[in-house]
């Protein structure tokens, strides 16, 4: 069980260096594989009409899969204590609204206000952010008066700073990113409850999202009012929900991680050596569906696709079934849903992240399963040891990874002035990655150092 919830940790900690990574490295001067997709270089303008994903297009949906695998796990303990939905429940509201905050905040205190002040402003952020997040331990008299003093000082702060333009704090200036988040997570966390036993009943609403998307791109219906309405546009739009194609399958994951953890047994000498040929391969197929998708070569990677998820399978099915059922239900369930993706290709235009296609979610979820593969095989290896370990220690506390880059780093370079050194490696693309890289494992850094720790962020 702890190596199976590395592998999810180090998942969404490979989400998280790559996210920070794509926003790090130098613009407009690498190659166009090096951004997204349809926001290719030198002005980067999006281009909503530009087909194919590169690799900085899959950072999100392992983030959104890794979200939902981590739904049954976390939610284990209040199901064996026999939680009901209305527990349930106000535990996924008070998480929606704790990330609605947690969106508006963080993306307003980076830029509140001009000079260095304003950095001063983001470092206060971020310790605000440490204190109000913070699971702090049960009965402590001290934390509770830090979580009030600081939540006083948060709303001292949003009343009186100028913020972008002199406008103020804004309910419509928030990180998209973030607000997706709460609304996939909240959406997910209620229906995985209601269906926690019934796994094709909450697969059976994809059909019927799919549906209402596809009835709503014109309008005089009920499926374009239903997608077009909202009670509080900043922060809820049904048009959010469409990334439950991503993280509902993520939850089918969770599920079979709890369930086969037991049976799980370590592997022998010769057993190892199939399970590293399956990750290998697993990862082949990775590699390919990035470059030959973002090349256009669509018939040659559905070709190759087959081939090494053919060898990946004459891999696993080697193993014993009894002991290693997961790989097997990760990689049937990952073979599908690619195949599946690959079917839709061609439809709306090609493979695309924005906007998103059908294609695009059921292709990215495969290889998120497939991941899970790669990163199980990497355990077995000294060095695979140590990436596991560097990527799940980042990926236990994303909340810190996601925001220390903007409210303390940045910040931090600009008051002492190493920021010069690096906005002098952007002039090379050779730099320019190095700059990328350097930056990430600060951060990586600073939230594996939280979570050796133990100051875990959360909702």
């Amino acid at each position: 069980m702890k190596q199976r919830n590395q592998s999810l940790d180090a998942l969404r900690g490979l989400a998280i260096f790559g996210m920070v990574l794509a926003g790090s490295i130098a613009f407009g001067i690498l190659p166009a594989w090096m951004y997204h997709a349809q926001e290719p270089p030198p002005a980067h303008q999006f281009n909503p009409q530009l087909p194919g994903i590169s690799w900085v297009d899959l950072v999100f949906p392992f983030f959104l899969f890794s979200m939902g695998a981590a739904i049954p796990l976390s939610l284990k303990k209040r199901i064996q204590e026999k939680a009901g939905f209305w527990a349930i429940g106000w535990l996924a509201v008070k998480r929606y609204l704790l990330l609605v905050f947690f969106a508006l905040f963080s993306r307003q205190m980076a830029h509140a206000m001009p000079g260095a002040m304003g950095y001063g402003v983001a470092i206060l952020a971020f310790g605000l952010l440490f204190i109000l997040f913070f699971q702090s331990p049960a009965g402590s008299r001290l934390w509770r008066i830090l979580k009030g003093m600081a939540v006083v000082i948060t709303a001292v702060l949003i009343y009186v700073l100028p913020f972008e333009d002199n406008k103020g704090f804004s309910l419509y200036n928030s990180d998209i990113i973030i607000l997706i988040l709460a609304n996939v997570s909240f959406a997910g966390i209620c229906w995985w409850y209601i269906t926690r036993n019934h796994p094709l009943w909450r697969l059976a609403l994809l059909p019927l999202l799919a549906g209402i998307y596809l009835g709503g791109t014109q309008p005089g219906n009920w499926c374009y009012t239903w997608l077009h309405w909202s009670p509080l546009p900043w922060m809820y739009q049904a048009d959010f929900l469409k990334y439950l194609f991503i993280l509902l399958p993520g939850t089918l994951a969770g599920d079979w991680l709890l369930q086969y953890s037991a049976a799980t047994k370590a592997p022998d000498a010769g057993e190892i050596v199939r399970i590293r040929l399956a990750g290998n391969f697993a990862a082949a197929v990775l590699i390919c569906n990035v470059c030959l998708l973002f090349g256009r070569y669509t018939t040659i990677n559905l070709v190759a696709t087959l081939a090494g998820l053919l060898l990946c399978y004459l891999a696993v099915a080697t193993l014993r079934r009894e002991h290693f059922r997961l790989l097997y239900l990760f990689l049937q369930t990952g073979a599908y849903l690619v195949v599946l993706g690959l079917c839709f290709e061609s439809f709306e235009g090609g493979i695309k992240k924005d906007p998103a296609t059908f294609s695009y979610y059921f292709v990215t979820t495969g290889l998120a399963f497939l991941v899970l593969i790669t990163l199980y095989s990497l355990q077995y290896s000294r060095v695979g040891q140590i990436i596991i370990h560097y990527l799940s220690v980042t990926g236990r506390n994303p909340m810190v990874a996601y925001v220390a880059g903007n409210l303390l780093l940045l910040p931090l370079l600009q008051l002492t002035g190493v920021i010069h050194f690096f906005d002098a490696m952007e002039q090379q693309a050779v730099t320019g990655v190095l700059r990328g890289f350097l930056f990430t494992g600060l951060v990586t850094a600073l939230a594996a150092w939280f979570t050796n720790r133990q100051w875990y962020w959360k909702t």
